[in-house]
């Protein structure tokens, strides 16, 4: 493969990509040849994503990872940097969901805290010992890297019930965006991806609510839920040099959502 989009020799990580929008995009990556590895807490999945791509034309390492323990984050960064030699790329993408709605005069602080230290504290882990490598490598003259969080639509709307999540993902798009501009003068660009209604282990529960699915897929222009697979071309465009100047943003990926 050759081009613009062509990602020979580069190396990402994704946390959470043994499943759903994290193995969607580690599975584009890996096919515009990009080497992947994959954090994730089951090592069976983890070890089923690998087996996904073993046919190329990108290498494939998995490290447990649990993101919210800053050790085991330094832990999986020194495995993969004795793998590959290089991360050029870090995709935050580990996550979890409400675990139910409520309101939030009920919310316990084991809920609150449980929420931030995933989806928010455990992308601070991630992202600050990617940034130490690739600032180091820039440094060496060597100026190349991609910071990408995936967020959610909740952090554009008035979430009720679901707060904490909804505030921890609002959390990442300033994030995002602060460290695109700090990060600037390295190389390093640093957006969020913000995607829609999709289908994965996550959403499966609501998706089998036909009241549900009546009201949410009416507006949806596209008139279907997303898929993992839908969030491959941004991966890869952004970790290609076709992104270089693009930086501190927000990738909305809802098939016209929030646009109806």
């Amino acid at each position: 493969m050759s081009g613009i989009f062509d990602l020979t020799g580069r190396v990402a990580v994704i946390t959470g990509g043994n499943g759903g929008i994290g193995l969607g995009i580690a599975q584009a990556l890996n096919a515009a040849g990009c080497n992947v590895s994959i954090w994730g807490r089951n090592a069976e999945k983890n070890a089923n994503a690998a087996a996904s791509m073993k046919a190329g034309p990108g290498k494939v390492a998995t490290q447990f990872c649990d993101v919210s323990d800053p050790g085991s984050v330094k832990t999986a960064m020194k495995a993969t940097l004795d793998t590959f030699g290089r991360v050029d790329g870090c995709f935050a993408n580990a996550g979890i969901g409400g675990g139910g709605r409520r309101a939030f005069i009920d919310r316990t602080e084991e809920e609150w805290r449980k929420m931030f230290a995933t989806n928010l504290d455990g992308v601070f882990h991630v992202f600050q010992a990617a940034a130490r490598h690739m600032t180091d490598r820039a440094e060496a003259g060597d100026k190349f890297g991609r910071l990408v969080a995936t967020s959610s639509l909740a952090s554009l709307f008035g979430t009720a019930r679901n707060e904490h999540y909804a505030g921890t993902k609002a959390a990442l798009n300033a994030l995002c965006r602060a460290l695109g501009v700090e990060l600037a003068r390295h190389g390093v660009t640093a957006n969020a991806i913000l995607p829609g209604w999709i289908k994965s282990d996550m959403t499966a529960g609501i998706m089998a609510n036909d009241k549900f699915v009546a009201n949410v897929m009416p507006r949806i222009p596209l008139r279907r839920f997303g898929e993992p697979s839908d969030f491959g071309g941004i991966a890869v465009y952004i970790m290609s040099k076709a992104s270089s100047y693009h930086t501190a943003d927000c990738f909305v990926i809802d098939g016209g959502y929030t646009a109806f």
